[in-house]
């Protein structure tokens, strides 16, 4: 459904955003407003394509992506993507959660693309940039018409999200699976208790609960399909306690997880302004040490990688949620089950590698040692 008759008008007659040239050239239809997502703008654009490729030097296991939408009502904090709304003329903050522009097109460009006789049919993957389900979905409707083109096609594709709006598909996806491998992840990094219902709250504020996820994860289960989580990011001193982190393990063992990647916060641009911002006002005391874990730019200090997973892998063994779905080969004195890297995806999260781990590629550890922090 797209909103007629809800088109804001400037005085002059121009719409917001034909004033950025970001946004002209992304082909700007026209900018709305609803009173059901107060505080949001969405810009309505005519996307020329749908599939993006992954530059080659990428250490991501995929090659095609499909962001139906750029900018995330979820608001949260460390969003990597951020810096991205810069190249529309909006800021990597407010204007990220708020000014969100929707590839209304998507699906019909991508299955025109889909069809050409120069697809290969390589894996695509969605939810890499900005959640497709987020809350837009639920009246734009793209993701239907995406998971058609790609499963008529004969391609196989994966989802990550936080958002609970999937299990509307959950039919269609199911009916996908029986054309093409698809994978489907949740990103869930805070426990279903007290104090992570708060700091989820208070760090991602647009996004359903750990609860309403963790019942997310049950229903893609009980529709037969695997559902791989990435808890991530863990926050330094924030949510990679051992209880705390026992606790998420255990709630996505009892939710069916098919199995898990621990992955720390990483600060690019923009989301390492945005989020050190954050953790001034709620917690002014663990600034200093963020200061220390990330000194040397977006990843957090070596030493601390290895501190986080060394604690988190055996609680990863002992609840059977381990062999992540890997891209990168393995190395010389890599070790299996070393170290989870950028690039990993957990058991069922990735299309390509099943819920038992048949195809997975093998992990690689981090070259060198450092002290801790």
């Amino acid at each position: 459904m797209r909103w007629h008759g809800q088109a804001i008008n400037h005085d002059d007659g121009a719409l917001p955003g034909l004033e950025l040239p970001g946004l002209r050239t992304s082909g700007l239809l026209r900018t709305v407003r609803s009173p059901e997502f107060a505080g949001v703008t969405f810009h309505e654009v005519l996307a020329k394509s749908a599939l993006s490729k992954v530059p080659a030097v990428s250490q991501m296991p995929f090659r095609w992506t499909v962001n139906p939408y750029r900018g995330c009502s979820h608001a949260c904090y460390y969003c990597f993507a951020r810096n991205t709304h810069e190249y529309l003329d909006l800021d990597a903050g407010h204007d990220f959660d708020s000014q969100v522009v929707v590839k209304v097109n998507a699906d019909q460009v991508l299955r025109a693309e889909l069809a050409k006789p120069s697809w290969t049919h390589e894996a695509v993957a969605l939810g890499t940039n900005t959640d497709p389900y987020q809350r837009a979905e639920g009246r734009y409707q793209l993701m239907p018409g995406i998971i058609s083109a790609l499963a008529d096609s004969g391609t196989p594709f994966s989802i990550l999200t936080k958002g609970t709006l999937l299990r509307r598909d959950l039919p269609l996806l199911t009916q996908a699976a029986e054309k093409v491998d698809v994978g489907l992840g949740v990103s869930l990094a805070f426990a279903d208790s007290p104090a992570g219902n708060e700091l989820q709250q208070a760090v991602e504020p647009g996004t359903p609960s750990p609860r309403a996820r963790l019942d997310l994860i049950r229903a893609i289960r009980a529709a037969g399909l695997p559902c791989g989580v990435m808890v991530a990011p863990v926050l330094p001193w924030l949510t990679d306690s051992l209880a705390h982190l026992e606790r998420l393990l255990d709630n996505l063992v009892d939710a069916g997880a098919t199995g898990v990647t621990v992955l720390p916060l990483h600060l690019r641009p923009g989301a390492r302004e945005w989020y050190l911002g954050w953790l001034e006002r709620d917690h002014p005391h663990l600034v200093e040490g963020y200061g220390r874990v990330y000194a040397r730019g977006a990843y957090a200090h070596k030493g601390y990688r290895d501190w986080l997973w060394e604690r988190v892998r055996p609680l990863i063994a002992e609840r059977g949620l381990g062999g992540a779905a890997m891209h990168r080969p393995r190395v010389a004195g890599a070790h299996e089950g070393d170290q989870h890297v950028e690039g990993d995806y957990p058991r069922g999260a990735f299309s390509g590698v099943r819920a038992d781990g048949a195809g997975a590629a093998s992990l690689v550890a981090d070259a060198g040692s450092e002290t801790l922090f």
